[in-house]
């Protein structure tokens, strides 16, 4: 194994002032609700929205303290690794040179240029991004910064479980998000040298879970990238790391989509936590397997925050509508004048709040003198959603929820 406790405790007194020591803060609702007693490691809360920024920061002091320091760093990345990248090697006066597919969001390029970073846009995915950002490299003198499979970025990654655990020494699971493996491969060598009773979960997307299969001996199950926990997406998990979660790692949890979004705007609502996709997945499992963590003190990794802010309003919207907080009604009526009146008097009266109305005569199989209301409404959650129903049906108009 590449990576020991005392690369970790190395790494931790070289980078702890260059980086956020990041809160571990108690969950107490959530651990009502899941039964058990539940605190969250909130990376999402360094300087450039990830944990990302550990790595990043000890794998360029290292190179920028070599005897021939390279003239600048190169990166392969469409999110996080980029943005830790960049910020270190500004803090350095490194130049740095970024790699990202041609379909990244413009607000991640602005982001990681914001940062004193040269973009280039390449390939349609990080892979061929990464051919392409090894080849600039070599022709230009630079070094170039895996995002996980690498020693030093993973012991750098390691140092989140010595605060963690500074601060929640009563804790006997800890749940990490595993894209490439980095930062759970780091958390399981420190963790099992301070606690070795400790258990270490790590959690894939079931939709991308090629850590799930490499550290299992299964066969490599068909990867797909396009998911909303995007961050832990890596179709070609480290050798490095695979060896270290091979032996340290209790088990790999899965989750699906659903599972995220959930826990995405649980944590937002509950919590007044921002986390992006791959940094709720933790939680997601936990949630999603929570009889494995009842009677348990679990922690978990929010490892990001850098979601999309039209994805987290989709999100929070869709949580709303899942609690019946936000519904959409479609009401049948006779096409009379005072018909519409009273039927948004009667919404009032139940103390809905219309939000938008549609009145659809063309695009309906009803009579040629009826028409259709879509109404979408803010409610005090489902059972309001039913007696809202309930008194139209009553007063004659025929209504569903959709």
């Amino acid at each position: 194994m590449q990576v020991h406790a005392h690369d970790i405790a190395a790494a931790h007194a070289a980078i702890a002032r260059h980086v956020q020591r990041t809160p571990t803060i108690a969950a107490p609702r959530l651990s009502e609700q899941l039964g058990c007693t539940l605190s969250l490691k909130l990376e999402n809360l360094q300087a450039t929205g990830s944990f990302k920024d550990r790595g990043s920061c000890l794998k360029l002091q290292r190179l920028a303290q070599q005897p021939d320091p390279p003239k600048g760093v190169a990166a392969a990345s469409a999110g996080n690794h980029a943005q830790g990248v960049a910020y270190h090697a500004r803090r350095l006066g490194l130049p740095a040179l970024i790699v990202m597919p041609l379909t990244t969001p413009f607000s991640k390029v602005e982001r990681t240029e914001a940062l004193g970073a040269e973009v280039v846009l390449h390939g349609e995915s990080v892979a061929e991004s990464t051919v392409h950002a090894k080849g600039l490299a070599a022709s230009r003198g630079f070094a170039f910064v895996h995002p996980y499979d690498d020693p030093v970025v993973v012991a750098g990654q390691g140092t989140a479980a010595i605060e963690l655990l500074e601060d929640r020494p009563s804790v006997d699971t800890i749940v990490v998000p595993v894209g490439g493996g980095g930062l759970c491969a780091g958390i399981a060598v420190w963790a099992k040298h301070a606690k070795p009773t400790v258990r270490i979960l790590g959690v894939q997307i079931a939709a991308c879970a090629p850590m799930l299969a490499t550290v299992k001996g299964r066969p490599m199950p068909p990867l797909h990238t396009h998911t909303i926990a995007d961050g832990i997406a890596v179709k070609t998990p480290g050798v490095v790391t695979a060896e270290i979660l091979a032996k340290l790692a209790d088990d790999i949890l899965l989750v699906d989509e659903v599972d995220v979004e959930n826990a995405v705007q649980v944590l937002a609502a509950q919590q007044k936590v921002i986390a992006e996709g791959a940094g709720a997945a933790g939680l997601a499992a936990v949630i999603r397997h929570a009889d494995a963590f009842r009677g348990r003190d679990v922690a978990v990794l929010v490892c990001g925050g850098n979601i999309d802010r039209r994805l987290l309003a989709t999100v929070l919207l869709r949580g709303l509508k899942r609690d019946g907080k936000v519904a959409k009604l479609r009401i049948a009526i006779n096409d009379v004048p005072g018909v519409l009146a009273r039927v948004t008097q009667m919404i009032g009266a139940a103390g809905a709040d219309i939000i938008d109305i549609e009145h659809q005569r063309l695009f309906t199989g009803l009579a040629p003198r009826q028409a259709e209301l879509d109404v979408v409404m803010e409610t005090r959650g489902t059972a309001h959603v039913e007696q809202i129903l309930a008194s139209l049906r009553t007063a004659g108009f025929p209504a569903q929820s959709l």
